[in-house]
Order: structure tokens, then C-alpha cells, then sequence
């Protein structure tokens, strides 16, 4: 744990020289949780931890984890894992998808693409269930777990996985406008020129307002 510790301290660190000023609290709040886990939380389940990184942190993390594996640096394969309390693997109207404000926030359609689109970039195993911190009926999660084993294949499919797993929601959410997910998504096909998605045409307030009257 104290070398995966540090590899992951390591990446965010190196990120937080050159990322855009908008993440750099986000980034930082991550940095100080690692540095300090051991001590406040020793281990969640079976040598565990757990770290809010966005879609880039997770691949260079994951990606680097995999090096590790290669060099032998780690003496086994790490398991990298989400139940659910994500940006793209809950619906959850009265929780995760509470700030999602075009209607949709009612529908379980993201997390049932995140749980499929999960199976076909290259994760280990899958899993869409019901309820969760808010209850039965109230939720649905789409989770995953991967195994890195050092391998040129699996870091294939932490490229393509981890991209598609954080970004399915943030375009999600930037359809229904939210500003930091538009800024993100930007970043995302700037980072990925494959990546295609259709951004929101925002209204003009002053139209908005000469109608009111």
C-alpha cells in the first residue's frame, strides 16, 4: 500500500504543475488525502483506498500502477475498482444526478451505458444493481472492476476504459449545462480527438428575459 501510495502521489503531484487553475483545488484536496491516508484511514475492506481523481488523473495513476507491475516494483496485480457514488455509475435523482436539471435526472439510462460500454473497453468484470446509501427503488449503479497486470493489453484497456467511464458522464452533464462539465468535456476532446460530443447551445438571458416581460 505505501508504494501504491506513493505512485499515486507521485502522478498528481507531476499534474498539478501543469493543470488548468479550475482543478487545481480538486487536485490538491486529492493530493492531501494521499499523502495523509495512511495515517487517517488505514485501509477500506482489503487494502483498499479511495481517490476522486478525474479521467486523466485515473488512466496516469492506473497506467503508472501497471509500469510498477511491469518492473517489478509491485509483486502482484492491483485491482482497480468502482461500485457505484460516481460521475457516470449512479442515477440517482435525490443524490448523484440531484444537480442534473433537464428533466433526465430520473432516468437510469447513464449508468446502464456506463455499465455496458465498461464491458466492451476492457474491464475485468461488471455490475448494475439497485439501491445504495439512499435505498432500494431510489438508485441504479453501474459498477466495474479491472485487473492490472503489468501487460501491454492491460494498458490498452486502461486507456480506453477509464476515458470512457468518467467521460460518459461528464458529457452527460454538460448537456444539461453544467458548467464545470462543459469546461471538462472540452478539455476531454481536446485530449482525445476521436472523442465527439455534441455541446448545448446556451440561451441568451437577455432573450429570456425581454419574453418574461
Amino acid at each position: 500500500m505505501d508504494t501504491t501510495d506513493a505512485i499515486a502521489l507521485a502522478v498528481m503531484e507531476q499534474m498539478y504543475l501543469s493543470c488548468p487553475d479550475n482543478i487545481k483545488s480538486q487536485l490538491n484536496d486529492n493530493i492531501i488525502w494521499i499523502r495523509h491516508a495512511d495515517a487517517n484511514i488505514p485501509v477500506v475492506g482489503s487494502k483498499s483506498r479511495i481517490l476522486y481523481a478525474d479521467a486523466e488523473g485515473r488512466i496516469k495513476i492506473a497506467l503508472a500502477f501497471n509500469e510498477a507491475i511491469r518492473k517489478g516494483e509491485l509483486s502482484a496485480p492491483v485491482v482497480l475498482g468502482r461500485d457505484h457514488h460516481d460521475v457516470s455509475g449512479t442515477d440517482s435523482p435525490f443524490r448523484e444526478t440531484s444537480n442534473i436539471y433537464d428533466g433526465s435526472s430520473f432516468t437510469a439510462d447513464m449508468a446502464v451505458q456506463n455499465f455496458v460500454g465498461d464491458s466492451f473497453r476492457g474491464a475485468t468484470w461488471v455490475s448494475l444493481h439497485n439501491g445504495g446509501g439512499v435505498g432500494w427503488g431510489e438508485v441504479i449503479n453501474g459498477g466495474f472492476g479491472m485487473l492490472i497486470d503489468g501487460s501491454e493489453q492491460s494498458a490498452s484497456k486502461i486507456r480506453s476504459m477509464l476515458f470512457w467511464d468518467v467521460n460518459n458522464g461528464i458529457a452527460r452533464r454538460s448537456w444539461a449545462r453544467n458548467t464545470e462539465a462543459m469546461d471538462a468535456i472540452q478539455r476531454a476532446m481536446e485530449h482525445e480527438p476521436d472523442l465527439r460530443v455534441t455541446m448545448p447551445q446556451l440561451v441568451d438571458e437577455t432573450i429570456l428575459n425581454r419574453l418574461k416581460l
